[in-house]
């Protein structure tokens, strides 16, 4: 199956779980979190997940539940019901825990290290590796990173306003991005300090160029 990495927009989306287990879990915490509106069936919800807005209902509603879901999410420990319950789902999202290429939607290990959330996806081989790699990626990106990514943001919502040029705008983010005096600033979590030199950077690069207003600004 060609599967491709998506970011979906989840809010008010209607999300069924089948199964209330620990992977059942995970996956209603993980939708909860996206804004969704989550109902699950097939065990206890704990009290955890309710207070974030889970719903229980009877496995035996099952059906007309499925009708009401946008993404159907089948986490039980029944083969017979899980099998029954995704040929029941066809032409909806569907997750499938225990089958994965039986679905149309894989839920991928995902974390976030500040704003930046990284997914891993090994193609089902080995989930092991996936938590094996997460903490190396962990490991790697630093708060330096995160401050730049920051700074990043800072800089090009100022050069909007500022230098409307697209090539002369991307050309200054790798300057502040290679600064090495940011860099030192940022290594000392210094942020407002490298704030007020990208300000005085931009100042002194708008000064040397005459700004084109008739270009487009992205």
């Amino acid at each position: 199956m060609g599967w491709t990495p998506l970011f979906l927009d989840m809010t008010d989306w209607h999300v069924l779980v089948i199964g209330a287990g620990e992977v059942g879990e995970r996956r209603a915490r993980r939708f909860l979190d996206a804004d969704a509106q989550v109902i699950i069936t097939g065990g206890r919800v704990s009290d955890d997940l309710k207070s974030k807005g889970a719903l229980e209902k009877p496995l035996h509603q099952w059906e007309e539940l499925v009708d009401w879901a946008d993404l159907v999410v089948v986490a039980s420990g029944d083969k017979a019901l899980n099998q029954e319950i995704g040929e029941m789902s066809a032409g909806k999202l569907l997750n499938r825990a225990d089958k994965p290429e039986y679905g149309n939607m894989i839920v991928p290990s995902s974390f976030f290290i500040g704003d930046v959330q990284i997914c891993i996806f090994t193609q089902g081989k080995s989930p092991l590796m996936a938590r094996q790699l997460r903490k190396k990626i962990q490991k790697v990106i630093n708060q330096e990173d995160v401050l730049q990514l920051e700074l990043q943001h800072f800089t090009r919502e100022k050069l909007k306003g500022q230098l409307h040029n697209q090539k002369d705008r991307r050309q200054l983010l790798y300057q502040i991005l290679d600064d090495e005096y940011i860099k030192k600033l940022l290594a000392e979590g210094n942020l407002l300090a490298a704030q007020e030199r990208v300000a005085h950077i931009i100042e002194l690069d708008s000064e040397s160029k005459p700004t084109r207003s008739n270009e487009e600004i992205s």
